[in-house]
């Protein structure tokens, strides 16, 4: 029932790892595991995420459903395992762990590799669009002139940063707590095609970003955290390219994944979730964040358009791949029956 969702996952994984290292020898360089700035390494942080959330899902459920009476505890666990933690659902958590780190590892480094295999840039044609969109004007100083630059950029340097622990989070949350399987092969699928086609977007369009390329305007910004990621982005890109310190340089550009993966969560929130609150925070942050990539010069306006572009394709993609089927009016169907039934057979 999900092999054809299992089966890109695996696909896109080994494509991935088939680019990195072959690169990577090219160029007598070796494939690294870039650090996370959430709870340590990308290797570490993402099974902890999930054995968080596993201790999350069962230890609140046995004290709630317990009381204050311990040997209860252990059969409500074994319930909740016997129920919940079936076979299907390790394998979805197993396989969907293993496929989203190869592709996110791989996407660093071929993100990393970028400056050494094409020196070409369109920061200058992409900053000639975004001045025509905007009638001449910067997009980055009309935001300055809306929202100001002191305050409102407090909130909007979070909400980008934000993103960071975001992504495995939501890994985990709908690994481990997707209502049915299919979701949770819809979101890990969808995702790692996004950052799959986010990668190929650097290559075929590589750019720095309004910021690097255009720093005079964005000078008058109030310093905040997103302004010492960016800078530190700078330093690593310096260290590796020209000192040549082994490293992980970030800095590469078209497609905006700010964008595209805050979209995808939206759009995977507004189907999957039955609760107005959620859906709603899901769509203000993509807006939020939108507005970020501009205001503090990380993207230009088409970098927007293509993360968007390819997180609607990767929700359809990874939709029709785990089961469901888009109706005419935007409705997502499924064969409940049958999916009700295979969970039961699994259980």
């Amino acid at each position: 029932m999900y092999r054809r969702a299992q089966i890109l996952l695996v696909v896109n994984a080994v494509v991935m790892a088939g680019l990195a290292f072959p690169i990577a020898a090219s160029l007598d360089r070796h494939v690294m595991d870039p650090e996370g700035s959430f709870l340590g390494p990308t290797w570490v942080r993402l099974p902890l995420l999930l054995l968080m959330a596993v201790a999350i899902d069962l230890i609140p459920r046995a004290l709630w459903y317990g009381r204050a009476k311990p040997a209860a505890w252990g059969p409500i666990i074994r319930e909740r395992l016997k129920s919940h933690w079936t076979k299907q659902r390790v394998i979805l958590v197993f396989l969907g762990i293993i496929c989203f780190y190869t592709v996110y590892v791989c996407y660093r480094n071929l993100k990393s590799f970028l400056p050494y295999i094409i020196e070409t840039k369109y920061d200058h044609e992409l900053h000639l669009i975004d001045r025509a969109i905007f009638f001449g004007h910067e997009p980055g100083t009309v935001l300055q002139q809306i929202f100001g630059t002191d305050i409102f950029v407090w909130p909007l340097s979070y909400i980008y940063l934000w993103f960071m622990p975001l992504v495995p989070i939501a890994v985990a949350i709908w690994l481990v707590w997707s209502r049915t399987l299919t979701y949770g092969y819809w979101f890990v699928t969808s995702q790692c095609i996004a950052w799959t086609l986010g990668t190929a977007s650097y290559y075929a369009l590589p750019t720095l970003g309004p910021g690097i390329a255009y720093p005079y305007v964005y000078s008058t910004l109030a310093h905040t955290p997103t302004t010492d990621l960016m800078n530190s982005l700078v330093n690593a890109r310096h260290n590796v390219i020209i000192d040549g310190i082994a490293g992980v340089q970030s800095v590469a550009g078209f497609a905006s994944l700010h964008c595209g993966i805050t979209l995808l969560i939206a759009l995977m929130v507004q189907y999957t979730i039955r609760h107005r609150v959620f859906r709603i925070l899901a769509w203000v942050n993509f807006g939020l964040t939108v507005c970020a990539t501009l205001y503090f010069g990380w993207h230009y306006v088409a970098d927007d358009v293509a993360g968007i572009c390819l997180a609607l394709v990767s929700f359809y993609v990874g939709g029709v791949v785990s089961g469901h089927k888009f109706g005419r009016k935007g409705q997502v169907k499924r064969e409940a029956a049958l999916d009700a039934r295979a969970t039961e057979t699994s259980a």
